[in-house]
């Protein structure tokens, strides 16, 4: 049964499923779509063609689904989608995508964002996210599965963070990081890789100390064409993680090492 407060403004042609709570004063309008077993805690404010799964927790102030911060925006319709069990903690916003790119950005699963993070038109966040306390992403920016985000970080647009890599706080990210990577500074640079976050998901010691070898050398030594060349093949999942994410396009660049 859903706990709808009678202050929540509800549109016509909203859907929502079932179990959901609703608090005082949020506002959902026309076109939104609300899966199963939603938290809304008061003043969430949603709109457009938004489309949210099964059992995630908006906290007081959220602004989900409102027009892109984009210029060029000329109010297509264009779609945000957020999976299932994040937490959007108070005065986050996310925005739908633009005619600019495939006109959706997507929010995967069981990802946290803490107080004040911004997710940008086009983004593409995966599972297990953490955006600490006003850690901001520009537009068209791809966040892989596992990446934490430090407090105050700032991601260019068209950015990609590789899966399990983390920014420190105040991080300024104008280029590509890769898997595993740890990237700190203005104009942040990669310090090494994540061997915390890698222990913690337990990889082996001697699967980190691989990865971190080739990583070194990529980075140190040799350059990125003649190394791939060398471990086209691999046991090693984190190295394959590494090799994928070099394979794709980018159009910003790697961010170099600079300890």
């Amino acid at each position: 049964m859903n706990k709808i407060h009678n202050t929540a403004i509800i549109g016509k042609n909203t859907i929502i499923g079932s179990n959901v709570e609703i608090g005082p004063y949020c506002v959902v309008e026309d076109g939104v779509k609300i899966g199963n077993d939603n938290i809304l805690h008061s003043s969430v404010y949603m709109s457009g063609e938004t489309d949210i799964g099964n059992g995630n927790n908006f906290f007081p102030f959220c602004s989900i689904g409102s027009m892109p911060q984009d210029l060029k925006y000329q109010g297509e319709k264009s779609k945000l989608t957020i999976g299932d069990e994040n937490i959007f903690r108070e005065h986050c916003t996310a925005n739908p995508g633009t005619s600019g790119d495939n006109m959706i950005t997507i929010i995967g699963n069981s990802s946290l964002f803490m107080i004040g993070a911004h997710i940008a038109h086009d983004c593409i966040i995966g599972d297990k996210v953490i955006m600490a306390n006003q850690a901001t992403l520009g537009g068209h920016v791809q966040v892989d599965n596992f990446a934490v985000l430090g407090g105050l970080s700032a991601v260019h647009q068209f950015c990609r963070i590789g899966k399990l890599a983390m920014l420190g706080g105040l991080s300024a990210v104008e280029n590509d990081v890769i898997p595993f990577g740890l990237a700190l500074g203005n104009r942040a640079k990669i310090t090494g890789v994540n061997i915390v976050g890698l222990k913690r998901a337990n990889y082996s010691k001697s699967v980190i100390r691989e990865y971190s070898n080739i990583v070194d050398k990529i980075f140190t030594g040799g350059t990125i064409t003649s190394e791939k060349e060398k471990i086209k093949s691999s046991n090693n999942d984190l190295i394959n993680e590494l090799l994928n994410f070099l394979d794709k396009n980018s159009s910003r660049g790697l961010c170099q090492y600079g300890k």
